[in-house]
């Protein structure tokens, strides 16, 4: 049966269109760049304080459960009021967590920093979770149909941009300036950016479903009620269903990938630290090369979706087998470096060409007022299976000396899993053609 089109009729012209593109992607700059930066600079301070291995992973612990816990009413908040309204009160709330937090965090010493630190990172996941969500259910208010292509891949090259500039800047302004001064630029880079997002112009459907809002009563009932509707529409799309399928074990076998590299070089290869940036590098490049071709072509819609999805996949399934056999063989640490940067670089050109691809297909095809949780649930579920994934590869990583093969077997599961859904995935394709 044929999905029935969201409606995509509010007037917003291409030069409104290309102002929002703008404002959106330096905002992304900003507080992709500065929040980078931030979080390497707690990681250091941390490590410094109290000596602890989990210094760089405690806010990957407290996202996703954050995520978890909080999907219900973010999701419900998100279409429910005003997304603009939303963006106000979520960075707001960020920026007084920020002050509060450069105020108080001194007042502890060693392990007892973790006590505002969590309580920080709690309010900052929250804060997070709503803008990335709120901002990917406003598309059609703030581009039209024809620009909502552009609008993802701009953003997320600001992003990618980010992640090449972040770590030599972080470095730096961590000796020059230390955490303190980290502090103060993230509460300057938050005013900046909620600064752009006031100046931009959300463009509310005539029937606007947020009209009612302010008079609904908010029970847990309710919240449960409302958020299950948005369950049951992901439940009639066969396509979403099969997505889901398949990126959640994506994202689980793609943690031995973030794990396994830094591990393999330095702890099994004894390359050293310098390996490790490149690959890291690279992989920032390919993210910013594939947001920026998208950016370049002309959008196509729907048209020839199953390649758009299934090719990046393949690509990606390959490239995490040659990073095994790559780590199998016996180079240099230049060569290690050379090599696994490019091949780095094509796995993550792959994987921003499928997340963007898939993005712009949900804000196509799903109606504006179920974005909100459908989002909200697609971003809680990949994103609670990688703690997870880190703890299972960790102690698969920690108990064997060739990382390289965990690698290899990863690659060659993910091929025989994305070869078992080509055809369902294709069939459900076909199935919501309008």
């Amino acid at each position: 049966m044929a999905i029935k089109q969201p409606d995509l009729t509010i007037n917003i012209s291409n030069h409104q269109s290309s102002l929002q593109i703008f404002k959106a992607a330096a905002s992304n700059f900003i507080s992709s760049l500065s929040g980078k930066m931030f979080t390497f600079g707690l990681g250091l301070m941390l490590l410094d304080e109290t000596h602890s291995a989990i210094s760089f992973g405690i806010n990957m612990i407290i996202s996703p459960i954050v995520g978890l816990l909080c999907l219900v009413p973010i999701g419900n908040l998100i279409d429910t009021y005003p997304h603009k309204t939303v963006l106000t009160g979520s960075l707001t709330a960020r920026t007084l967590a920020l002050i509060l937090f450069a105020a108080s965090i001194n007042l502890f010493t060693a392990t007892a920093k973790l006590i505002p630190i969590v309580l920080f990172l709690i309010i900052d996941a929250i804060s997070t979770n709503i803008n990335d969500t709120c901002y990917s259910a406003a598309t059609h208010e703030l581009v039209n149909a024809h620009n909502i292509q552009r609008l993802s891949s701009l953003t997320q090259s600001a992003i990618s941009l980010s992640s090449i500039l972040s770590p030599a800047l972080g470095v730096g302004l961590y000796s020059l300036v230390g955490f303190s001064g980290f502090v103060i630029l993230e509460i300057v880079a938050t005013l900046a950016s909620f600064g752009i997002m006031l100046t931009m112009k959300f463009h509310y459907h005539a029937t606007n479903q947020f009209a009612n809002s302010q008079h609904a009563p908010v029970t847990s009932h309710s919240q449960f009620a409302k958020f299950h509707s948005g369950l049951n529409y992901m439940r009639s799309r066969t396509m979403i269903k099969i997505t889901i399928l398949l990126s959640v074990i994506l994202n689980f076998l793609y943690t031995a990938v973030t794990i396994g590299i830094p591990y393999i070089l330095k702890d099994q290869l004894h390359t050293g630290n310098g390996p490790i940036g490149v690959l890291e590098t690279g992989s920032a490049i390919g993210m910013l090369l594939g947001s920026l071709l998208l950016t370049l072509l002309p959008p196509t819609g729907q048209k020839r979706l199953f390649l758009k999805l299934i090719i990046p996949v393949l690509i990606l399934d390959s490239q995490i087998l040659l990073l095994g056999v790559l780590f199998m063989t016996s180079q240099s640490p230049t060569g290690y470096a050379l090599l696994g940067s490019f091949i780095m670089e094509i796995l993550a050109f792959a994987l921003v060409i499928l997340n963007i691809t898939f993005q712009v297909y949900l804000q196509q095809t799903v109606p504006t007022k179920l974005l909100g949780r459908v989002v909200a649930t697609l971003t809680t579920v990949n994103s609670s299976i990688m703690p997870i994934g880190t703890l299972m590869f960790t102690l698969i990583f920690q108990s064997t000396t060739h990382g390289g093969l965990v690698l290899i077997i990863n690659g060659i599961l993910l091929l025989g899993y994305t070869l078992l859904l080509l055809r369902p995935l294709n069939q459900a394709i076909h199935s919501e053609q309008p």
